[in-house]
């Protein structure tokens, strides 16, 4: 249980990924555009903010996995933290605390949820109301820009806006984020054909994405990238027609088959044994979630099938979900 009665508390909410990762880095959409079909998920980024008294010799404090407790904002060791109280002017006087319901560096959105989540906590903390789509350009601009992290730009737009969302990244840098306009029984029945395991490793999405990043730069990637973006129209197309939803997951499978080519960091003989197997005792298809190179393993199978498809991956823990629309929230405030 937590009980807060003093500060502003916040859940945001990470990200799932289904098409197109790779088109949302500007590498490649500020010269060709990009499309991402992404969404929220019910596991979330909690942050909350309060004011810090003038009693203590230190002017910010800020807790997560260790304690900071810190005279200036130069002695921050979280970059995102750093800039975003950067960004909005704040040096001095707050406490915030940041709590996860699952582990960071695993393809789920993290850093990016985190951003979101402190932007929009700190904007409410000086009682300033914001939306959650220039919440989503401010962290997009923390991370790539002050932080320099080579990060895309879906999952600060997929965390911030919740639903599904065909994200669209144009070339002059403006992004769209429509939601899909799915049937709620639609959205149910995908629901419901989708298996989230955790495989256990963690990595640093930047030195997973170095190589494919610098590989977009130069153009090498282009035609699959294509081939990527291409893929949002059609996914979006199975989900708001009749047709089977098995073809969903038989266009993740080949989804996954161009994305495992766009760096050598992305998968390895481990984690493609693990694919296989899932693939073997009935998933349709599947893929790494975020940039790939452990974190979460997302596999489609029929409902039939997923008793057989959890025998088989016994060995990873299976992380239960569903879709959240509603994006970054605020759940409590006392100015």
């Amino acid at each position: 249980m937590i009980i807060k009665v003093t500060d502003d508390y916040y859940p945001h909410p990470r990200s799932c990924q289904f098409f197109g990762g790779g088109t949302d880095y500007p590498a490649y959409y500020l010269r060709h555009s990009g499309a991402t079909l992404a969404t929220a998920i019910d596991k979330y980024v909690y942050v909350t903010v309060q004011q810090l008294t003038e009693y203590f010799d230190h002017s910010l404090q800020v807790h997560y996995s260790k304690i900071e407790s810190i005279k200036s904002l130069e002695e921050m060791r979280i970059p995102i933290v750093r800039e975003s109280l950067r960004l909005l002017g704040v040096e001095r006087g707050v406490e915030i605390h940041l709590v996860s319901d699952l582990p960071a560096r695993t393809g789920l959105g993290t850093s990016s949820a985190t951003t979101v989540g402190l932007l929009k906590a700190v904007h409410g903390h000086l009682g300033q109301i914001i939306d959650n789509e220039a919440v989503a350009r401010e962290a997009v601009h923390v991370e790539q820009h002050m932080v320099g992290d080579r990060v895309g730009s879906q999952d600060q737009y997929a965390c911030a806006c919740g639903g599904l969302r065909h994200l669209q990244f144009l070339t002059d840098g403006t992004i769209l984020a429509p939601p899909v306009p799915v049937r709620r029984e639609r959205l149910q029945e995908l629901e419901d054909h989708l298996l989230m395991f955790y495989t256990g490793l963690q990595r640093s999405a930047n030195e997973v994405l170095n190589e494919q990043v610098n590989r977009t730069s130069g153009g090498e990637l282009d035609d699959r990238l294509a081939v990527m973006r291409e893929q949002v129209n059609r996914g979006i197309a199975i989900l708001t027609n009749t047709g089977s939803i098995t073809a969903f997951g038989a266009l993740l499978h080949e989804a996954w088959e161009v994305k495992r080519t766009l760096s050598s960091k992305i998968t390895n003989p481990w984690l493609n044994e693990l694919y296989e197997r899932g693939r073997q005792a009935g998933a349709v298809g599947g893929k790494l979630l975020g940039a790939g190179g452990g974190g979460f393993i997302l596999l489609f199978v029929e409902p039939s099938q997923q008793a057989a498809v959890r025998a088989e991956l016994a060995e990873l823990r299976e992380v239960p979900f569903r879709f959240e629309s509603q994006g970054t929230q605020i759940i409590y405030y006392m100015p």
